[in-house]
């Protein structure tokens, strides 16, 4: 967050970001009555592909902190903030350095991304709810958030098929219309 904002943001910078957050915090929302399936990653996903890295922490990060408005704040929120942003900067790394430059390479990242945050939260679950630490109770965690990890990425892999060739065309289009190329 620091590296975006010592870059001195305009305004103009900031909306299409804004805008992308309470998209996926919207999504979040809307899709909570299906467990772990949620646009949430895939939108971070095509905000970092659009906008670079930095933007896609942003984005994953100020998704997780809006959408528990909704869902509750508490000790995970930091947490959540920290593994969608994660999901954001690494996309934005992945395509910057021609890693992911295929859609093939993009559903394959994508399909990871419900690990990746899985993983992340996995963490705050055992430090932040554990009473005894154990290995056993530890990998037992990763273990039992298997199929709803699974569940998130092949929502993650959906979600990008629909959604990335058209938004990522409208969000080209709002780069160059506002004079933000170089972002």
């Amino acid at each position: 967050l620091m590296i975006y904002e010592m870059k001195k943001p305009q305004a103009r910078e900031w909306i299409p970001l804004a805008v992308m957050a309470a998209l996926a915090a919207v999504g979040r929302v809307a899709f909570a009555p299906v467990p772990f399936f949620k646009p949430t990653s895939a939108i971070v996903i095509i905000s970092a592909v659009c906008f670079g890295a930095e933007a896609g922490f942003l984005v994953g990060a100020m998704t997780g902190f809006v959408s528990n408005f909704f869902f509750a704040q508490g000790p995970w929120t930091p947490w959540q903030m920290f593994s969608w942003g994660m999901i954001g900067f690494l996309s934005g790394f992945l395509i910057k350095k021609n890693i992911i430059n295929n859609k093939t390479k993009l559903y394959i990242f994508g399909s990871l991304t419900g690990f990746i945050y899985g993983w992340i939260m996995n963490i705050w679950t055992a430090t932040g709810t554990m009473y005894e630490f154990s290995w056993a109770s530890f990998f037992g965690l990763y273990i039992a958030s298997f199929f709803p990890d699974l569940t998130h990425s092949i929502a993650t892999v959906i979600f990008l098929r629909f959604l990335y060739d058209p938004w990522r065309a409208k969000l080209k289009r709002v780069k160059l219309k506002f004079g933000l190329v170089n972002s």
